[in-house]
């Protein structure tokens, strides 16, 4: 594994302060909102992250990583329009949550397979992208997302006929 460069090390401290709010936030209002402080701290240094990680070439040209970088920032968008435009009106909430929530799995996969791939100095847990343990910590990212979409649809769904019932 190449040695980090000072933009390697600004992606990744930032992408932990990302990672720690985007969970805090969840954890607060169950869903991530610009609304929130912590909210549009994990959206801005999402934002940081994906970019920064557009400018790291130390393992060859454009890859998996650069992917994922290019899918946040979709998503980010998605989710920003979402929350700010509601252009599919009351769905608009749920595409906003699998949007920003997808931005936390688009984190959590390029960071476990650097901190496999690095950890313990010399002799990493991991020294292919293929390794089983690698694909069971992705796998099982995979279904703590879809895990997480689920139950914020089913919050969403009992906030909205909270708000509904007491219009009555």
């Amino acid at each position: 594994m190449p040695e980090m460069t000072m933009l390697g090390w600004f992606h990744t401290v930032l992408g932990a302060v990302a990672v720690l709010s985007g969970f805090y936030t969840l954890y607060l209002y169950r869903l991530i909102s610009m609304k929130e402080r912590s909210g549009r701290l994990y959206v801005n240094v999402t934002l940081l992250v994906a970019g920064s990680a557009l400018g790291i070439y130390n393992q060859g040209g454009f890859g998996i990583a650069h992917m994922l970088a290019v899918l946040t920032l979709i998503a980010l968008t998605a989710g920003v329009i979402m929350e700010k435009f509601e252009p599919f009106g009351s769905f608009s909430k749920y595409f906003q949550a699998l949007g920003y929530s997808g931005t936390l799995l688009f984190h959590m996969i390029p960071a476990i397979t650097d901190f496999l791939r690095r950890l313990p100095v010399g002799d990493p847990f991991v020294d292919s992208i293929e390794d089983p343990l690698l694909i069971n910590f992705q796998l099982t990212f995979l279904l703590i997302f879809v895990a997480g979409i689920i139950a914020q649809t089913f919050w969403l769904k009992k906030h909205e006929n909270i708000k509904n019932d007491s219009r009555i």
